[in-house]
């Protein structure tokens, strides 16, 4: 069962909340960073990705990155941007985009639940991105950015949250430039966090949503610290790490789409001719075309849209990872017709976020792409049936909007 407790957050006072609030460090490269930063101090971009305030050729896993990552994190909580709640709490994060609402709670979550697969993974890590975490939290000596958690729904949990939404005031509440909204309570009742904290250690399993390599870089955090500490008694701070978890019924994922630079040197009407032999193949309705079920494909090519649907035969329907969509295109179409065989790494094929939306499917075969394919959306359903079987999804197969905005919760390790 799993373990899930409050603690004693360092987080901005409620007037620099919205000042400090940022994207995680994750969807935007360095240059992208320090535009955003512009006119922007008190940004936890400058914690997250601290290179922005460095020369603009140093190498982003440079020690003087984590060094100044440190220093930029000390000088919030010096000068009295963050500052830490003296006793533990939990954290109700409710955000709301385009109309569609998701409510969670923050709190820290066990490495010992990772590593003994309660809290559950369903895709690979690359080892320089989580090297680059673990130096990261290392130096901060803190978790600075939340990982994005998914249960199956409890009732004591929702009941909880509702009544103290109800009967208290958010600290935080406000609205970022891409019109989401957050808000923040603080719960900080003791008795209601031991409600809270009890009906967590009732719940199965946690999956993780989005967030797989700072997971394993704050857990090998904590085996670090371990190793240092071997008197340790398991209650230290170290051996958390900061998590917010969501009911699965309240999260969407979104479709992550591909374009691909070229035909693999066939014609179009050989292209689709070994289409056929797995897909059938019609003019779409409407364009640009929106997969509406599984198993159903958007394609455009020289400009027309196409729905392509997966014939009966072409995947093993009992098995969860050859059944998803993205094993399905990948397996009958990406490698066979096109010759990716790792997507991963190859550069003649890229992955657009279905937050861009199907226009920029559009923009970009109008630019440097030659064909696209629209996906229908991956769903939790799916994601933990793989995370429950101890398998991992195809690269690229899930994309979740909102993003958990980094800096509003900082888990510090001592």
């Amino acid at each position: 069962m799993a373990v899930f407790r409050p603690f004693c957050a360092l987080r901005p006072t409620p007037e620099h909340a919205a000042a400090v609030a940022a994207l995680p460090y994750d969807v935007m490269n360095s240059d992208e960073a320090r535009r955003a930063v512009q006119g922007k101090p008190f940004s936890f971009l400058h914690v997250d990705k601290a290179e922005i305030d460095l020369a603009p050729d140093i190498d982003p896993y440079d020690r003087a990155v984590y060094l100044k990552a440190r220093e930029n994190l000390d000088a919030l909580e010096r000068n009295g941007v963050c500052v830490q709640d003296a006793a533990p709490c939990f954290y109700i994060y409710r955000q709301i985009m385009d109309g569609r609402s998701q409510t969670g709670l923050v709190g820290c979550a066990s490495i010992d639940d990772y590593l003994g697969n309660v809290i559950k993974k369903h895709e690979f890590t690359r080892a320089d991105k989580e090297e680059d975490r673990v130096n990261h939290v290392d130096y901060c000596d803190a978790n600075t950015g939340p990982i994005f958690l998914a249960y199956r729904e409890s009732d004591t949990v929702k009941t909880a949250i509702a009544d103290w939404q109800n009967k208290h005031a958010p600290v935080y509440d406000f609205v970022t430039d891409d019109g989401i909204g957050n808000t923040v309570w603080v719960v900080d009742d003791p008795s209601v966090c031991e409600t809270l904290q009890a009906a967590f250690a009732r719940v199965e399993s946690l999956y993780i949503a989005d967030g797989h390599h700072r997971c394993a870089s704050a857990v090998r955090v904590g085996q670090k610290r371990r190793k240092e500490k071997p008197d340790f008694d398991g209650t230290e701070e170290f051996n958390f790490f900061l998590a917010v978890v969501f009911p699965k019924d309240e999260l969407a994922i979104m479709d992550y789409n591909r374009v691909l630079r070229d035909l693999n040197g066939l014609t179009t009407e050989a292209f689709f001719e070994k289409l056929r032999q797995s897909f059938n193949v019609a003019p779409a309705p409407t364009a640009p075309y929106r997969p509406q079920r599984r198993h159903e494909f958007g394609l455009l090519l020289d400009g027309a849209w196409y729905v392509l649907t997966a014939k009966d035969g072409t995947f093993d329907a009992q098995d969860p990872v050859a059944s998803l969509d993205v094993s399905i295109l990948q397996t009958n179409c990406i490698a066979p017709i096109f010759g990716i065989d790792d997507p991963r790494t190859d550069q003649r094929i890229d992955f657009v976020g279905g937050i861009r939306g199907l226009g920029e499917l559009e923009k970009r075969c109008g630019e440097d792409m030659r064909a696209a394919f629209a996906m229908y959306p991956t769903s939790l359903d799916e994601l933990m049936a793989i995370a429950d079987a101890g398998r991992v999804m195809p690269p690229k197969s899930t994309w979740f909007e909102p993003k958990l905005l980094s800096g509003l919760f900082i888990h510090k390790l001592k």
